[in-house]
C-alpha cells in the first residue's frame, strides 16, 4: 500500500455549492442498476464534496485503470512537444526507423503523432493482436506492416497500439521511460508519490494501459485538466496542450458494437480522451473513468467493475442537477455517513473452524483463474482459513472480515464462508478490478475458480498476482 496523504482540499457538499442529495441519488441509481462501484470522488469548485470506497477496496490503494493510462500518455506526449522534442507532424518512420520494416506501405511512411493521438491511421479494426502476431518481438514494426482500410486522418478507429507506439516515442525522443518521465514532469509536482506500472516483458511500460493510482490521484489528475494543466502556481502542462488534447479530433462510432446505447462514446475523439454530452473523459475498461465537466466546474473520478455508460448516465441525471444547489448540513450527514458504510457484500454462511477440505480444479469454464487439476486444499484458522491454490498461491480468507495476503507480490483481499458442504469464497485482486470466486465442494471433493470479469491480460491467476504484472502487450 501506498502512503496516504490528500492532494486535493475537501469540502462539505453545501459550503461548495452542491446538493448532497443529488449525490446520494446518484448512488441510489448505482446500486439499484448493480454497477459494482470500487471507489467514487466528486469535486467540485476545487474541493473533494464526496469520496468514498466499496469495502475491501479502500481511499491509499492504487487502482488498474486500464485504458484511462492512455490520457496520461496524451499528456507525455504533449510535454515532449513543448519542449521542442516533437511534433504532431512527426512522422513514426523518422523518430523510431530502426522499427519500420523493409516493406513497409507509403501509407505506413506517412502515419504521424497526429494520426496516432486520434487513433486515425487507417487500420480497420484495433491492431495489437494482429500486430503483435506478425511481429512477435515488434509491435511497432508489426503495426506498420498491416494493410490499412481508410486514408490516414479520415476514420477513427480505437486502436491500442497507436499509444503504445506513441509511449515508445516519448521515449525515443526525452531519453527516459514513460514512467520515469511521468513522475518528474506530472506525479511528484502533484504530490503524487506511488504510481504503479504493469509493463510488456521488455520491462516496457504498456503506454496504453498498466497505470494503477489511487482515486484521488485520478480526482487530481481530472482537476488539473479541469484547471488548464496547472497546479497551484505551477503550469505544469501547457493550457495550450490540454484544450487541444481534449478537443474534438475526429467523429466516432459508437464504442461498442452490439446495439446498445454508448452515448458518451459518440461524441467525438480527441487526443486519447473522449468527448462526452458534458465535458471529456478519459476512459479505462470495466468503468474506471476521470470525467471532467468544465461548465460545472466539475471533476468526478470512478473505478468499478461494470459499464461506465451506466455511471456517465447516472451522473448527468442524477449529479448535474444538483451543481449550485446546495443542501442542508443534515443531508450532508445523511450522506458522508453513507459514504463511510460503503461495501461490497461478503460470502454469506458459516465459520465451521474444525472444518478442512483438499479438492482438485475444474477448469473447464472458460474464466478459469486456475489450470486444471490444480490441488486446492482449505484448512481453517483463527477466523477464517488458509487456502493453498497450487503450489505457489496461498491465500488468508476472513469469515465475517477481509482478510489480505500477498502470495507472489501483489495483494489479494479476501473473505468467504461455509454454505452447507460447500466453502465459498471471494478472492480479490485488489489493485485490478477484478475477483476470483473459489467454490469448493467436500462432498465430490472438486472445485472452481471463476473471474467475475476476465481481466484483459488472460486468466491466470498466477500472472495477477505477480507485481508488476509482466506479459506481452496483449490485452484486448
Amino acid at each position: 500500500m501506498s502512503s496516504q496523504h490528500t492532494l486535493l482540499p475537501r469540502s462539505a457538499p453545501a459550503a461548495s455549492g452542491m446538493s448532497s442529495r443529488s449525490i446520494t441519488a446518484l448512488l441510489d441509481r448505482l446500486e439499484a442498476r448493480s454497477v459494482e462501484c470500487h471507489s467514487i470522488m466528486v469535486v467540485h469548485r476545487g474541493r473533494v464534496v464526496a469520496e468514498g470506497w466499496w469495502a475491501p477496496y479502500s481511499a491509499d490503494r492504487p487502482h488498474l485503470l486500464y485504458s484511462l493510462t492512455k490520457s496520461f500518455t496524451s499528456i507525455a506526449v504533449g510535454l515532449a512537444i513543448a519542449d521542442g522534442l516533437l511534433s504532431l507532424g512527426d512522422r513514426v518512420v523518422d523518430v523510431l526507423p530502426d522499427h519500420v520494416p523493409a516493406d513497409v506501405s507509403e501509407q505506413g511512411c506517412r502515419i504521424t503523432v497526429h494520426h496516432l493521438l486520434s487513433m486515425t491511421a487507417g487500420h480497420p479494426t484495433d491492431s495489437l493482436a494482429e500486430a503483435w502476431e506478425l511481429e512477435p518481438d515488434d509491435l511497432v514494426k508489426g503495426f506498420l506492416r498491416l494493410p490499412f482500410a481508410a486514408a490516414e486522418g479520415t476514420r477513427h478507429t480505437y486502436d491500442n497500439s497507436t499509444t503504445f507506439i506513441l509511449a515508445r516515442m516519448v521515449e525515443r525522443v526525452t531519453g527516459r521511460g514513460l514512467p520515469e518521465f511521468l513522475d518528474e514532469r506530472i506525479f511528484k509536482p502533484m504530490g503524487v508519490d506511488h504510481a504503479e506500472w504493469d509493463r510488456v516483458k521488455s520491462g516496457a511500460a504498456f503506454g496504453f494501459h498498466g497505470l494503477h493510482l489511487t482515486t484521488e490521484a485520478v480526482a487530481a489528475f481530472g482537476e488539473l485538466l479541469l484547471r488548464g494543466g496547472r497546479r497551484g502556481d505551477r503550469q505544469l502542462v501547457p493550457r495550450e496542450w490540454v484544450e487541444l488534447a481534449t478537443g474534438r479530433h475526429i467523429g466516432c462510432l459508437p464504442f461498442k458494437d452490439d446495439g446498445s446505447d454508448d452515448a458518451d462514446f459518440s461524441c467525438g475523439y480527441g487526443y486519447q480522451f473522449w468527448r462526452s454530452r458534458h465535458g471529456y473523459h478519459g476512459h479505462g475498461s470495466f468503468g474506471q473513468q476521470c470525467v471532467v465537466v468544465p461548465s460545472h466546474d466539475l471533476v468526478v473520478a470512478v473505478t468499478a467493475q461494470g459499464e461506465a455508460q451506466e455511471v456517465l448516465d447516472a451522473m448527468w441525471e442524477c449529479l448535474l442537477p444538483g451543481v449550485g444547489r446546495a443542501g442542508s448540513a443534515q443531508d450532508d450527514e445523511i450522506l458522508a455517513d453513507r459514504l463511510q458504510r460503503l461495501s461490497l457484500p461478503p460470502v454469506p454462511g458459516t465459520a465451521d473452524p474444525e472444518r478442512s477440505v483438499d479438492a482438485r480444479l475444474d477448469a473447464s469454464a472458460e474464466v478459469s483463474a486456475l489450470p486444471d487439476g490444480t490441488k486446492v486444499v482449505v484448512d481453517p484458522t483463527d477466523g477464517g482459513w488458509l487456502v493453498r491454490l497450487g503450489p505457489l498461491l496461498d491465500v488468508e480468507v476472513g469469515h465475517g472480515e477481509w482478510r489480505e495476503s500477498s502470495p507472489l507480490g501483489r495483494p489479494v483481499v479476501s473473505a468467504g464462508a461455509w454454505q452447507g458442504s460447500v466453502f465459498v469464497a471471494d478472492l480479490y485482486v485488489i489493485t485490478t478490478p477484478h475477483r476470483v470466486r473459489l467454490v469448493v465442494d467436500a462432498d465430490t471433493r472438486t472445485a472452481t475458480a471463476t473471474w467475475s470479469t476476465l481481466p484483459l491480460t488472460g486468466p491466470s491467476l498466477e500472472l495477477h498476482a505477480r507485481s508488476p504484472l509482466m506479459t506481452r502487450p496483449d490485452v484486448a
